[in-house]
């Protein structure tokens, strides 16, 4: 099928329900992976990047589900790598990470690890390594993507890539703080109708977090990752840490916080004093 790239397992497509035991595809499926592979075509310099710098990968997918990523990820690259580079999985439903174990060994994926845990435990956790090249977060739900980027920020990740999903809580703190702040501030009117609180909550969250990221000395670079007729959640952003100048975009960001009554949100986008 003209669809599956070269190299492709067929089986691993069929394990996935990809593709039904007769090889074909239903119309859901060619769009799931239409998304997974325009998702591998940014991730796949970034590891041959790091290849061209040492000579293994150490590659994290948080919120992994059914491990979609991180399987055509393994498929596709991975397994014609030597030794030494993993993909760690990281979810926290119980039958979810034992399939994908079950999956890795009968397709002989050995340089795979499904691990049980929150985001939020992972950035703690021994089970995983002191640093990480990659990082990836698709569709990791409200503060779990803001927990994968302190967890790659924690480990060094030269990479991150964050598909943001369900950002609510940013708007939960501007819907408390409406009342107050409508008499004071204009642009308060921006988020005063509930649905744009959830839209406006959604956009500023993104912005905290590309922020958040430049605060830490990362280069950001944000783009649709498909076409808005396939997902409503569609905003990819991609880190780079190149050491860059932190303080403009520090103080940019507190600047918001102020002026959307969010103070109560510096912890969640913690910045280098």
């Amino acid at each position: 099928m003209h669809e599956i790239r070269e190299g492709q397992s067929i089986e691993l497509l069929k394990e996935l329900h990809i593709l039904t035991r007769d090889g074909k595809m239903n119309q859901d499926s060619r769009r799931k992976l239409k998304q997974v592979y325009h998702l591998y075509q940014f991730i796949e310099p970034l590891m041959k990047e790091v290849l061209e710098r040492k000579q293994a990968i150490q590659l994290v997918d948080h919120g992994a589900g059914k491990s979609y990523l991180g399987f055509i990820l393994y498929d596709l690259f991975f397994k014609n790598l030597p030794p030494g580079s993993c993909i760690y999985g990281i979810e926290t439903r119980d039958e979810l990470v034992a399939k994908s174990r079950e999956l890795a060994a009968r397709l002989q994926f050995s340089n795979m690890q499904f691990l049980k845990l929150s985001v939020a435990e992972s950035i703690s956790s021994p089970l995983l390594p002191e640093k990480i090249d990659i990082v990836t977060a698709l569709h990791a739900c409200n503060t779990a993507t803001d927990d994968a980027i302190r967890f790659a920020l924690k480990k060094q990740a030269h990479y991150i890539v964050l598909v943001p999903c369900c950002q609510a809580e940013v708007a939960s703190v501007l819907k408390k703080n409406k009342g107050k702040s409508l008499a004071n501030n204009v642009l308060t009117e921006i988020w005063r109708h509930p649905l744009h609180t959830r839209e406006f909550g959604s956009q500023v969250t993104n912005v905290l977090r590309c922020l958040q990221l430049e605060a830490h000395g990362y280069q950001v670079n944000v783009t649709e990752l498909v076409g808005w007729e396939h997902s409503m959640k569609n905003e990819l952003i991609i880190a780079t840490f190149k050491n860059l100048p932190r303080r403009h975009p520090g103080e940019r960001l507190q600047e918001i916080l102020r002026s959307l009554g969010l103070e109560e949100m510096q912890e969640r986008f913690f910045v280098p004093a």
